[in-house]
């Protein structure tokens, strides 16, 4: 059975700085019981991994090369030549990984479209609701305004680490996806030649132990990593009663070992994301720096009106940093709350436009 408590509002002087109430992302707290996740601290053990994303067919190997032969009379058998060079069997020439759709490389090519969501929680967002095939499509519609010069690469953002009123046995206050959940949701996301991000709600727990707990998937070519700071709690704090943060600093160690195990599996452009709602949740981004493989993303999550969004973009892009991507996230549910929800026209017109959209 899965309990779950909506929070009412943000601290008040993130309201000051003109962000609507409401958390973000997840305003949602499943209970240290929930059935789809596994004990806190620890990867539940599952069948073998879903084989690698497509890639294309590598060289066929090539037949053997013939000996020379003797010059002998017609009523002698033939007899090999010394000097007759042995035969040999060229090794194929090993395909690079790539993206879902094709290519290494993220943008400028692709815009992001997607989902965020948590089997058996619809207040975490569609993609926990119903059959994911389903939902696979319904990214896809709503993707298709999106395109514009660009090619649609849809994102399922699974929240994989999960946040907690109480501590659990390791007192971090979160829990961890099992490995048959997050191999389910990569099927998935396969079939519809998606990527897959997990996204993490570190709770007491830093955010490198989490992402490095999560190793076997991120060596897949289509799976990469979202961080979800206001979850992230600092020690005697409870997430959803204390907002959280990060750093700069924090953001960089996990883009480091992201490019590190990129260099190590030959892999493929992984998106790193980090959701913001104010600046306060990110400090010193400028300690973010650029890392080979790695594509940082900046998600504004502010909810409220079009208005209240535009004024939390605005806000929270003004300095951007040259090597961070522009993210934009919209609520069907809380933001309509407060007026009509975005149309894509309208998040394209934002600038810096978004090169991710993602809908909870």
């Amino acid at each position: 059975m899965i309990l779950a408590t909506r929070l009412a509002s943000r601290p008040a002087t993130h309201r000051a700085r003109g962000l609507v109430s409401g958390m973000a992302c997840a305003a949602v707290l499943l209970s240290t019981g929930c059935s789809v996740t596994a004990s806190r601290g620890t990867d539940v053990a599952g069948s073998s991994d879903p084989p690698a994303a497509p890639a294309a067919t590598g060289a066929p190997t090539l037949g053997a090369t013939p000996g020379g032969t003797s010059s002998a009379p017609p009523s002698a058998p033939p007899s090999a030549s010394p000097s007759a060079t042995p035969s040999t069997t060229p090794t194929a020439t090993p395909v690079a990984a790539t993206l879902p759709r094709g290519g290494r490389e993220i943008f400028p090519r692709y815009r992001l479209v997607g989902f965020a969501g948590n089997p058996g929680a619809e207040e975490f967002g569609k993609l926990g609701i119903g059959d994911l095939d389903d939902r696979a499509r319904d990214i896809e519609k709503q993707a298709k305004p999106y395109a514009r010069k660009r090619e649609i690469l849809p994102v399922f953002e699974l929240i994989a680490t999960v946040a907690h009123r109480t501590p659990g046995a390791d007192g971090m206050f979160r829990s961890r996806a099992s490995n048959d959940l997050i191999r389910t949701y990569l099927k998935a996301a396969r079939r519809a030649k998606a990527l897959l991000l997990l996204n993490i709600q570190p709770g007491r727990a830093d955010f490198l132990p989490e992402v490095k707990a999560y190793k076997r998937w991120l060596r897949k070519p289509d799976v990469g990593i979202a961080l979800d700071p206001e979850w992230a709690v600092d020690p005697g704090q409870v997430p959803g009663q204390s907002y959280g943060n990060t750093t700069g600093k924090e953001l960089d160690e996990v883009a480091s070992y992201l490019a590190e195990v990129i260099a190590e599996y030959d892999l493929p452009e992984k998106a790193m994301v980090f959701h913001e709602v104010a600046d306060s949740v990110v400090r010193e981004e400028s300690k973010l720096r650029s890392h080979d493989g790695v594509v940082p993303i900046k998600s504004v999550d502010g909810i409220g009106s079009p208005g209240a969004k535009r004024t939390t973009w605005r806000a929270l892009t003004d300095d951007l940093p040259k090597n961070v991507h522009p993210g934009f996230k919209l609520f069907y549910v809380e933001d309509v709350e407060f007026g009509p929800l975005m149309t894509p026209r309208e998040v394209l017109r934002l600038k810096p436009t978004p090169e991710y959209v993602l809908y909870e």
